[in-house]
């Protein structure tokens, strides 16, 4: 403010003594001073900027899995210590606002005071020479009548007064003691700017503490001090330890609950770290029923729950409906629709064995979430029943021709002999969504402990014109899933697929097929030699390829053909296997009872997705394929339920700081000096917080007037 100091009246006081360095006092002083000063407020606003920022760009609460995957070994324990995945919610971040609610604390304590006195201070007592101080002032000439006749100077400022109090002034008029016959007057405006500091920085205060008062503050205070001990590991409700449960008069907390259809719960599951605390509730919420629509792309479009809300202490019910963006709020705590799952569905699934014949294994039935023992032959697994969705939105889209043409080109016969697992979907520029029917998700965990995830499809997907089953399998949740996808025969079935793998991988019906491939083989006819040399050729890729499929393949060659033979080489074997493969379906066949067939360009590409499929199932970690057969669905809803006490104070701050940002940033402090001497002349003082071209003009206009207001006061009077 362009407000030059108060001259001080008066003899000087006597300067303060000041403590001793290295005293509790003047520690005391240094640590408010570092509080208040602006250098630290600005610092810490500096920290808290980063972290929002690293809070943005970095996903928050993803599993540990996922940061893994995304860093590293090196920096993800480093990243993991600094508390970069939940910036928000760590202990440093925390500290720091702490400390900034301190520091804007401290400043609005000091200068608050100083401000409002400021307000109700009018500063009549400047003096003259103080106004000479000023960048924008005026002198006055005497006007040149007799002194009898001229009005006296209080007269003259109360004339001032009036036209001031017209532009929003409030002034004093004050006799000058060592001046008789002299007046002051003084008079402000727009005064409330300096409310304006006061009401932003208080209103800055109360938006931080309503924020520390709905973090995890208090939640790492009770983890701290030993109140609370998370519980880890997949326990029950029923098992969970005292020290585990939070009372339901717990002020500030934020928990999840998952409720199935027909079924209730009280708690919240709050997350403490890697392990879990159980909040009781003050009520129970039962699902009644689970609504969700979808648009035409699959995306949810609106999901709610209905609900019976039952108070523990009064025993009361009431029916409510929960949607997303629409909460329930009761006895103070929110229950957000945050998402939906799957209750615990029925499954009933038909093992297939994929390497070990035709025999089909016994049917299994359990629960999502539920964990079976599966024993195949020798080999033991546990499995997990993961998840379950009864639609699936595909992209089942033809691939483009042209692209597909590229891509055999680029690869050649080695490249395809060298891909493993492929994806379900194909490489279309043509897109068709559609629902594709329920999928089911399951883990399978060996002895060691080692878990590899699939996701099955129940109903067959049509890719390119053919049908098949698909299941994809991935190593982590970060990975996506790599599809095998087994070929339905003409019917619709598993069993020629199944039929022509059996005599694939049989070791006794090889040298037959090998056989038979090279007597129907166009120029070996009636050449003794030349079939003995295919048959062992075809002998020799069928042993090959019952290892490890087109890799094992690729890797005899790669050993045993020069490079520049490689590729020609490579062809010849595709093509081999193509043969071989379709005389081990007809071979297949002839042993069922059934008719060989005539070759079609529709039933070649069934063998040569027989023959990929056999290929796949060497990557597809355990020989055994699970086919969902029925189902019988349960819903369930996931709420979030928070309990804020801090809310309404944060609105309130958010309220006070529009308020004295609007006070300091659009109302102009303003103050005017008017001396009337006893002679009729005068000095005029003007002062505002900002000067600027509206100030300038303004005050232009007020010495004009009130020169123009004192000369016709002194004409004014009788007798002239």
């Amino acid at each position: 403010m362009d407000l030059p100091p108060a001259e001080a009246s008066g003899s000087p006081s006597a300067a303060q003594p000041q403590p001793p360095v290295g005293s509790p006092s003047s520690l005391l002083r240094q640590w408010l001073e570092l509080l208040a000063s602006m250098r630290f407020a600005i610092s810490l606003l500096t920290i808290v900027a980063i972290a929002s920022i690293i809070g943005t760009v970095l996903k928050q609460g993803e599993p540990p899995s996922n940061y893994l995957n995304q860093f590293g070994p090196f920096w993800f324990p480093a990243f993991d210590a600094l508390g970069l995945y939940s910036v928000y919610s760590a202990s440093w971040f925390l500290a720091i606002l702490a400390f900034l609610v301190a520091s804007i604390s401290v400043c609005v304590w000091r200068n608050s005071p100083g401000m409002l006195r400021e307000i109700r201070r009018w500063r009549s007592d400047l003096r003259e020479r103080a106004m000479d101080n000023f960048g924008m002032r005026a002198d006055f000439p005497a006007p040149e009548l007799a002194a009898a006749a001229v009005s006296t100077p209080q007269q003259r400022c109360a004339e001032a007064s009036n036209y001031l109090a017209q532009h929003g002034f409030s002034s004093r008029v004050t006799p000058v003691e060592a001046s008789p016959g002299t007046f002051m007057l003084a008079a402000r405006a727009g005064m409330l700017r300096r409310v304006g500091y006061v009401l932003a920085h208080s209103a800055m205060v109360l938006i931080f503490l309503g924020g520390l008062a709905d973090s995890e503050v208090m939640l790492k205070l009770r983890l701290a001090t030993g109140q609370s001990v998370p519980v880890k590991g997949s326990v029950t409700l029923d098992q969970v330890p005292p020290e585990a449960r939070i009372a339901a008069s717990n002020w500030s907390y934020r928990g999840n609950m998952l409720v199935p259809e027909g079924r209730s719960s009280g708690v919240a599951i709050v997350n403490a770290g890697d392990g879990i605390l159980i909040q009781d509730l003050p009520f129970s919420i039962s699902l009644k029923r689970f609504q969700i629509e979808h648009y035409s792309t699959g995306q949810p479009r609106l999901f709610a729950s209905d609900v019976l809300v039952t108070d523990k202490d009064s025993g009361q019910s009431f029916e409510a409906r929960i949607e997303v963006n629409k909460p329930l709020i009761h006895r103070g705590i929110a229950v957000y629709q945050s998402s939906f799952d799957d209750g615990g569905t029925l499954l009933k699934l038909s093992p297939l064995n994929l390497m070990g014949g035709m025999r089909r294994l016994n049917a299994l039935e359990g629960r999502v979430g539920e964990v079976m023992k599966l024993d195949v032959g020798d080999d033991s697994w546990k499995l997990e029943l993961v998840g379950f969705r009864p639609f699936n939105i595909e992209n089942v889209g033809e691939a483009d021709s042209a692209d597909a043409a590229s891509i055999a080109t680029d690869t050649g016969s080695m490249g395809r002999l060298r891909q493993g697992f492929g994806s379900a979907a194909p490489s279309a520029a043509k897109k068709d969504l559609r629902n594709v029917g329920p999928s089911f998700q399951y883990k399978l965990r060996d002895a060691a402990g080692q878990a590899l995830e699939y996701n099955n499809y129940m109903l067959p997907l049509q890719l390119d014109g053919r049908w098949f089953l698909a299941s994809g399998v991935r190593e982590s949740p970060s990975e996506p899933f790599r599809f095998l996808r087994l070929p339905l025969d003409e019917n619709a079935t598993l069993e020629q697929y199944l039929a022509l793998r059996g005599v694939m991988l049989d070791s006794a019906s090889q040298r037959e097929v090998a056989r038979r491939f090279a007597l129907g083989s166009e120029g070996v006819s009636g050449n003794s030699t030349l079939q003995s040399r295919l048959e062992d050729s075809a002998l020799r890729v069928m042993e090959t390829f019952s290892v490890r499929g087109y890799q094992a393949v690729a890797a005899f060659l790669e050993n045993a053909v020069p490079e520049a033979e490689r590729e020609r080489a490579a062809e010849v074997y595709v093509r081999i296997l193509q043969g071989v493969s379709w005389e081990a379906w007809m071979l297949a066949r002839e042993r069922a009872g059934l008719p060989r067939l005539e070759s079609t360009p529709l039933r070649g590409r069934f063998v040569q997705d027989a023959l990929n499929a056999l290929s796949d199932s060497f990557f597809y970690g355990v020989p055994l394929y699970l086919q969902l057969s029925s189902y019988d669905e349960v819903k369930a809803s996931v709420f979030q339920l928070t309990r804020s006490p801090g809310k309404p104070v944060v609105y309130g701050g958010c309220l006070l700081l529009v308020l004295g940002i609007f006070a300091m940033f659009f109302i102009r402090e303003r103050r005017l000096w008017l001396l009337v001497r006893a002679d009729g002349s005068g000095k005029l003082a003007f002062a505002s917080n900002r000067r600027t071209l509206d100030i300038e003009t303004e005050f232009a206009a007020h010495r004009a007037a009130l020169g123009a207001l004192l000369m016709s006061a002194a004409a004014s009077q009788p007798g002239q």
